[in-house]
């Protein structure tokens, strides 16, 4: 049976600039190469699960390839942690499975609904970055259908490698990979939270112990002000041992139960006014106050440590019908001033922000789009409707740039061309390889016409 194919609207995460494609769905490595041979003149693009916030995953008046059709565990050794699978899994899959067996994916953004392709193609980052740097790092080899219709097995330290890892699928289409995964002996997480009383409490905070914790990450509230400019609360943790479940529990007879649970979806649209300044207000400080000044060792769940927002289908329907954008932001250590003042000019502006997340980054991989540098990461949610937010994310962008910093282009929706290549300095190397291995221009998005990649 030929593979499924429909024209429809294609948007990401932040529902700001939808465009019609034409959306093929295969279900074997055969379909998915007929697809590739069959792009038309307007080239293709690999999608996942539609996570990434941009236009990233979007190619007008093209063909999108949904490769949620190729969604097999091939293999997977209980002996030492390394997976096989389809690149159409989800983590969320791959948690359900593995879990039972003593083995955790190895990193793991704010959802679990992501694809391993799209894992790859975005080279995701996680809570423990600073220990395990992102998801490429733990990824043995791949299978890529590139634009002649041939599959190659890619191993790292190979140019095609990095740069298919962070290439936001420009360089072909993952078919399977092999992974190694984290040995864990529960299902729960060993969890420390603690309030930061501004910025600068933070920072040296995190500074301080960071270390000491396999995963890390601050919620900040951006509307504050004056001396509470980047109150925070602190949340750091690793997985529970044995012992740290109290005996006769269910959690104790069930240790590597998965239970993510899950919430009601909000309706298909929301007022556009209901993330007004004063509501996010009132909520960030109710954030804030009910957080524990200082408590240790409390033990959750892993969707409510990794994944809070994935409980509630749709959440990103709360911004209204004109959608979200999500900023995220690395500048390095030694550019902690420059935080500061994107903090505080975010804060000025009283963006109505109620995800914002910071997180510091260890040792760079080698993806050469790959996003994370060695330092600090902001990350906000900001309704799209705002007034002045386009000129004051641009102004942001320049203050990156010039820390030698960088925007992620896997929720990136509208950053200008020129300030590329200062903020990606390999991006030349990914452009000559592209030509080398897609001289037709096969794989291309909105994003890559947007910016030139």
């Amino acid at each position: 049976m030929p593979a499924d194919t429909v024209s429809v609207s294609v948007s990401g995460w932040g529902r700001t600039a939808p465009t019609t494609a034409r959306l093929i769905r295969p279900r074997t490595y055969e379909e998915a190469v007929t697809a590739v041979r069959g792009c038309g003149t307007r080239g293709g693009i690999p999608r996942g699960l539609g996570r990434a916030y941009g236009d990233a995953a979007q190619n007008a008046g093209g063909t999108v390839l949904d490769m949620t059709g190729l969604d097999r565990v091939h293999a997977i050794d209980a002996d030492s942690g390394i997976v096989l699978c389809d690149a159409g899994v989800s983590l969320h899959r791959l948690m359900e499975v593995l879990l039972p067996l003593g083995w955790f994916v190895p990193v793991t953004p704010g959802t679990r609904y992501v694809t391993v392709g799209g894992a790859i193609g975005a080279d995701i980052h996680g809570r423990n970055h600073h220990v395990s740097g992102s998801f490429s790092r733990h990824v043995l080899s791949l299978e890529l259908l590139t634009a002649d219709g041939e599959i190659r097995t890619v191993g790292r330290g190979t140019p095609l490698f990095d740069a298919t890892t962070g290439g936001m699928g420009l360089t072909g289409v993952i078919l399977t990979a092999t992974i190694q995964l984290q040995p864990v002996v529960t299902s729960l997480m060993s969890v420390d939270t603690e309030r930061a009383r501004d910025l600068d409490d933070l920072l040296a905070r995190l500074s301080a112990t960071d270390g000491h914790y396999r995963y890390s990450v601050a919620w900040i509230d951006l509307l504050a002000s004056g001396a509470a400019t980047g109150r925070a609360v602190l949340t750091r943790g690793d997985h529970a041992p044995l012992e740290a479940l109290r005996e006769g529990t269910r959690a104790r007879r069930e240790p590597l139960a998965f239970r993510p649970g899950r919430l009601p979806a909000p309706p298909a649209l929301l007022p556009e006014g209901l993330l007004s300044r004063r509501t996010v207000g009132w909520f960030n400080e109710l954030w804030y106050r009910r957080a524990p000044r200082a408590r240790t060792g409390e033990l959750q769940r892993l969707a409510r440590f990794f994944h809070p927002l994935d409980g509630m289908p749709h959440w990103n329907r709360v911004y209204g019908r004109g959608g979200l954008v999500q900023y995220q932001f690395v500048v390095g250590h030694g550019q902690e001033e420059t935080l500061r003042r994107i903090v505080r000019r975010v804060s000025a502006h009283r963006c109505p922000s109620f995800l914002a997340v910071l997180k510091r980054f260890g040792d760079a991989d080698p993806g050469w789009l790959s996003f994370p540098v060695p330092g600090w990461t902001l990350a906000l949610d900001i309704p799209a409707y705002l007034p002045g937010l386009g000129a004051l994310l641009d102004a942001l962008d320049e203050d990156v740039a010039a820390a030698g910093g960088r925007v992620y282009l896997a929720k990136d929706s509208r950053l200008r061309p020129e300030l590329l290549a200062a903020m990606y300095p390999r991006l030349d190397e990914f452009r000559a390889l592209r030509a080398e291995v897609d001289p037709r221009g096969v794989f291309v998005s909105d994003l890559a016409r947007r910016l030139a990649l």
